[in-house]
């Protein structure tokens, strides 16, 4: 009888990768790059550029009302009564094809109450597309 003294299990070539000192290498670039990231990004003085507003240029097909502060009505540069003859002039504007945008521009001393009563009138007249005209502020 032959007596085996060594076991086959040593001899075996092992065909497993050992994968810890690859990731524990990893775990610290990665620490070192969280590091040194923010030093680099906020390392140089530059002056951003400030936001602005740019103001929209009117259309020619748009239409202009404008609200005094006083609280008179002007279509383009012509003054308007009251609000009934303004629906039955922006009923001429609604059945365009497009329907043109209306741009009410009111004075910032103006009652609020004017510039509603001009918004409802161009409502009743069925204009879907209205808008505010303001200036930024410097």
């Amino acid at each position: 009888m032959a007596m085996n003294v060594g076991s086959d299990a040593e001899d075996e070539i092992m065909s497993q990768i050992n994968t810890t000192p690859l990731v524990d290498v990893m775990l610290v670039l990665l620490i070192i790059f969280l590091i040194t990231i923010p030093v680099v990004t906020t390392s140089v003085k530059v002056e951003l550029p400030k936001e602005k507003n740019l103001v929209r240029e009117t259309k020619p097909e748009n239409v202009i009302i404008s609200v005094d502060a006083k609280g008179g009505i002007y279509l383009y540069d012509t003054p308007i009564k009251n609000s009934t003859d303004l629906v039955t002039r922006m009923k001429t504007f609604a059945v365009k094809d497009p329907q043109p945008e209306v741009q009410i521009r009111g004075d910032g001393e103006s009652d609020f109450e004017a510039v509603g009563r001009v918004m409802y009138a161009v409502q009743r007249a069925g204009i879907v597309k209205v808008g505010f005209i303001t200036e930024p502020k410097e």
